[in-house]
């Protein structure tokens, strides 16, 4: 790699601001393409037409500036001079608002998770309810062990991007299912001794690919057209929430956003739910 201070950039990343392996690698896919760019042509204004050329979608170029523009300010607290770091500004991204999983498409799901093993029905069924009941990402759900659980107090303490620690209450429900699963199901199924409280069908702590394949699976035996993404649960936990009338505060601190810009995108999914009911109902609307 021809890029300067290439090694200690990513050591930084990850042993200095924490940055979780699956961002570091991310960050990698970025440089190599400007990496690509650099070795070609040195006027950093084409790099907008190289990514378009690349085929890559307006979020994606914005996050490949936005890796490159971190890259610049590292080169900077080391003494160099970036000129191209003022010149360098990501594109606009239309904010899309979050497609949320909904409690009905949800009780389907659960249904779906049932197979002819019980304890796998449980692990399955367990898995649903966390993703929905805690907001967590896929990752923070697979990295949970046994000694994050608080059975007496209700909680759960997850480690989130940067490992950022936040602890969640859980409801009556969860809490109850969960220390059902903990002393039925897991037992049964796991092989390798793991701390993980998800167990997947080889007896080893699952990835992200396990959740994912699993939620495939239940999506088509629900009969859903496309499969729900782990991502859904989160937008569906936020959203739920929101309606619901909990403090815009609490669901950033629920969800682990480092930024209360990132959680009031939920307040445009709420108020698009309200337009959709007062379009429904109110008499106006029928004139």
């Amino acid at each position: 790699m021809a890029l300067e201070y290439w090694v200690e950039f990513f050591d930084d990343l990850q042993n200095v601001r924490g940055r979780s392996q699956n961002t570091v690698l991310a960050y990698r896919r970025d440089l190599e393409l400007f990496d690509e760019f650099y070795s070609q042509d040195k006027n950093i204004s084409k790099i907008y037409n190289f990514l378009k050329d690349k085929k890559l979608s307006p979020r994606s170029q914005a996050r490949v500036i936005s890796s490159i523009r971190s890259y610049f300010k590292f080169l900077e607290s080391k003494g160099k001079e970036i000129p191209e770091l003022r010149e360098l500004r990501p594109p606009k991204v239309k904010t899309a608002l979050p497609k949320a999983i909904t409690f009905d498409e949800f009780n389907k799901l659960l249904d779906a998770a049932r197979v002819n093993c019980p304890y796998k029905t449980s692990r399955n069924q367990i898995t649903l309810l966390m993703l929905f009941g805690l907001g967590c990402r896929v990752t923070e759900l697979i990295n949970m062990n046994l000694q994050d659980y608080n059975l007496t107090e209700s909680w759960l303490c997850i480690t989130g991007k940067g490992g950022k620690q936040r602890l969640i209450p859980l409801t009556d429900k969860l809490n109850e299912e969960l220390e059902k699963y903990l002393v039925h199901s897991r037992k049964q199924i796991i092989r390798d001794k793991t701390d993980s409280i998800l167990i997947n069908d080889r007896g080893r702590r699952p990835s992200r690919v396990d959740i994912w394949r699993w939620l495939a699976q239940w999506s088509k035996k629900a009969g859903f057209e496309n499969p729900i993404s782990p991502h859904q649960f989160r937008h569906g936990c936020a959203t739920a929430l929101l309606e619901g009338g909990a403090d815009l505060r609490a669901i950033q601190t629920l969800l682990g956003h480092s930024s209360i810009q990132t959680t009031q995108i939920y307040t445009s999914v709420s108020s698009k739910h309200l337009r959709e009911e007062v379009d429904e109902h109110h008499p106006l609307s029928k004139l």
